[in-house]
């Protein structure tokens, strides 16, 4: 995408393109209006076809999946980035009273300041949070303003899969859509206030719902979330932590405000980059959800991604000609080298191989879409759903069979921690303390102190816990659960044991 600028006239005939070499000389939508952008080699858009065709392209995401449904709660993460402004300006036009179709959900907004992670002082963090104040007041939405170090307060419940239907199952959208109109238009007809008013109700609730702003920060939990993102040894599994604590967070906001919807902002570029990290990290089986439309994995609270159709460079382009205000808020990566982590090295890749080869996140995206999740069929009649991941609740992935890779990966350590490395030097030959196999925990067949953590995790956030060097940072509500799923496995272990000596001691 290409600046065209917007001082030259509209060109004679009813050509919209330029020869070749040349700049086009007419918007290709309505054929008469100068362009001001290229999206696509050939595709010029004059400002108000572009806006058109961005406000169309957001509106068609949510109706074709159809998962919003009338007078629900919607959540939507801003992180102050160019992608999540853009996703607050279009539920904001959508529900404006110049929407041809209006939104018929119910908006709030969520910003998560992680300003301790990424080493801003107080003052630092204070000049942001009065900028995100500014911005989301302005939007007259309800809004919730809360800090990552309030993950030391969650409680166990936010580890959970909730199961919830918002809807009858069998009532489908439409006839939800066709209720929720012949509500309106009977409420109305009811009251001797204009429909104006009571739609202007429903966007900002007055009293204390309509802002949520954070206290003072815990200087107590601040240097506790200091203390475990200097537990962790690298940049990688660092970026992963902090974005479990994020979704932790959010999670539990939705779930405490009555929000079954939550909208991130994740943008076409940003799905290519995730999918391909995300194959790098382990969590091949996740994809659909990771990268998807919709997530379903935290049950009564659906994680969307309605911006996911759109290119970074349109949305930059759209921010800019449109006056979309956004807030500049370093992250973990902020002046990182390019192989500082794995997250930043296929972002890297990608973005170079874009330069060269202009179809490369959209081919990258576009096979993400292809894939599917697959319901989990249960071994037999009533037994219990199978079991999640204590972090991502993604479900388990650890049950390996014959020749597979990671039945391979678990022999490699198993030999690993059984063998003894020589003097000086790792089970490879390598020093000790080196990443990998190769580490510290591992002369003798010392046990590693992940051990216990090991069996509740998915593959990928094995890695994520196997890069920390201890596990007591970790908030209070993780140890608790993970105690709980302990005494619950021991239990049921006791249990079969004792059924089996029953069986034995039976008369043959």
């Amino acid at each position: 995408m290409c600046d065209a600028g917007g001082g030259g006239g509209c060109g004679e005939g009813p050509a919209a393109r330029a020869p070749s070499g040349g700049r086009p000389a007419k918007c290709v939508k309505c054929r008469e209006g100068a362009p001001v952008l290229v999206i696509r080699v050939g595709d010029a858009f004059c400002k108000a076809c572009f806006k058109d065709y961005f406000v169309h392209k957001f509106r068609a995401t949510l109706g074709k999946n159809r998962c919003i449904f009338p007078g629900e709660k919607v959540l939507l993460a801003f992180s102050g980035g160019p992608a999540s402004s853009a996703m607050v300006r279009q539920v904001q036009e959508g529900l404006s009273r110049e929407a041809a179709k209006k939104l018929r959900f119910k908006p709030g907004i969520i910003f998560v300041d992680e300003g301790a992670v990424c080493g801003q002082n107080l003052e630092k963090r204070r000049e942001v949070h009065s900028q995100v104040e500014m911005i989301l007041k302005a939007t007259g939405f309800p809004f919730h303003l809360v800090h990552l170090e309030e993950a030391f307060d969650l409680p166990g419940s936010v580890l959970h899969s909730i199961s919830h239907s918002a809807t009858d199952e069998g009532q489908s959208y439409k006839e939800a859509v066709d209720g929720f109109i012949r509500q309106q238009q009977s409420e109305r007809a009811r009251t001797s206030l204009p429909s104006q008013l009571s739609e202007l109700s429903i966007q900002c609730p007055a009293g204390k719902e309509a802002a949520e702003v954070p206290g003072p920060v815990s200087i107590s939990h601040t240097a506790e979330l200091t203390h475990l993102f200097r537990a962790v040894k690298t940049l990688t599994a660092k970026e992963e932590l902090l974005q479990t604590l994020r979704t932790h967070l959010i999670l539990h906001v939705a779930r405490t405000n009555g929000y079954t919807k939550v909208m991130m902002g994740d943008s076409c570029t940003r799905v290519a980059v995730k999918l391909l990290t995300n194959l790098c990290l382990g969590r091949g089986a996740f994809l659909a959800g990771d990268t998807g439309f919709s997530d379903s994995r935290y049950g009564d609270v659906l994680m969307l991604r309605p911006m996911r159709e759109y290119s970074a460079k349109e949305i930059a382009f759209y921010n800019r000609l449109f006056g979309v205000p956004a807030v500049f808020t370093p992250s973990l990566d902020t002046k990182a080298s390019d192989r500082a982590s794995i997250h930043r090295l296929i972002e890297s890749f990608l973005y170079k191989l874009q330069l060269e080869f202009p179809s490369t996140v959209s081919t990258v995206y576009r096979t993400g879409e292809k894939l599917g999740t697959t319901p989990r069929d249960a071994a037999g009649c009533g037994e219990a759903e199978p079991e999640r991941c204590l972090l991502c609740l993604c479900h388990l992935d650890t049950n390996v069979v014959d020749g597979s890779a990671l039945q391979s990966t678990l022999l490699s350590e198993e030999l690993c921690q059984k063998q003894p490395p020589s003097a000086g030097s790792g089970c490879c030959g390598g020093p000790p303390n080196q990443t990998g196999c190769c580490r510290s925990f591992l002369r003798a067949g010392a046990m590693p102190p992940q051990a216990p953590f090991l069996p509740l995790l998915c593959y990928s956030c094995q890695l994520t816990v196997k890069d920390m060097t201890c596990l007591e940072p970790l908030p209070p509500y993780v140890h608790a659960e993970a105690e709980h799923r302990q005494r619950r496995a021991a239990m049921k272990q006791e249990i079969q044991e004792f059924l089996l000596e029953d069986e034995e001691d039976l008369p043959d």
